[in-house]
């Protein structure tokens, strides 16, 4: 089939088909008398499990390294596991980040609601972050939550 077929089956972009092969991440096509690109059923599948790989948060690196273990001619589930367990992880890292963070803004826009504009001087900018604690300088939110951002 042409490229537009794999398109319209798959729902991914003609560009994007192109840079998958560029990557290395789908073999190149054979091509027809005319030079037009014919993809198999097997590139419609490899096509389809890196976009479900990709929605399962791998990277195109994570991909690659299990499309290999394929080409080798073994199966790649216990190195899928071990990926989709770190990613678990991650995410998990991630959201206790992002809970923290959420206090942090509401504890921000508690404060905020005691604070005077009309106290904002040229330094601070906003007294609101520059001194959330109600302190002189220091203690804004980057330096309390240890990141920056």
């Amino acid at each position: 089939m042409l490229i537009g077929e794999v398109q319209t089956i798959t729902g991914i972009d003609s560009q994007t088909i192109r840079f998958y092969e560029r990557q290395g991440l789908l073999p190149a096509p054979q091509r027809a008398a005319n030079g037009y690109r014919r993809y198999d059923d097997a590139a419609v599948g490899r096509l389809r499990f890196i976009r479900a790989a990709q929605s399962a948060g791998l990277t195109l690196a994570d991909i690659a390294g299990i499309l290999g273990v394929r080409d080798a001619g073994d199966a790649p589930c216990s190195h899928v596991s071990g990926l989709l367990e770190g990613k678990l992880a991650d995410v998990r890292a991630r959201q206790r980040e992002l809970a923290e963070l959420a206090a942090e803004l509401e504890q921000l826009i508690d404060t905020s609601h005691d604070l005077n504009p009309a106290d904002c001087t040229d330094a601070d900018i906003c007294h609101i972050i520059a001194t959330p604690d109600g302190t002189n300088g220091g203690g804004g939110p980057s330096t309390r939550r240890g990141t920056a951002g």
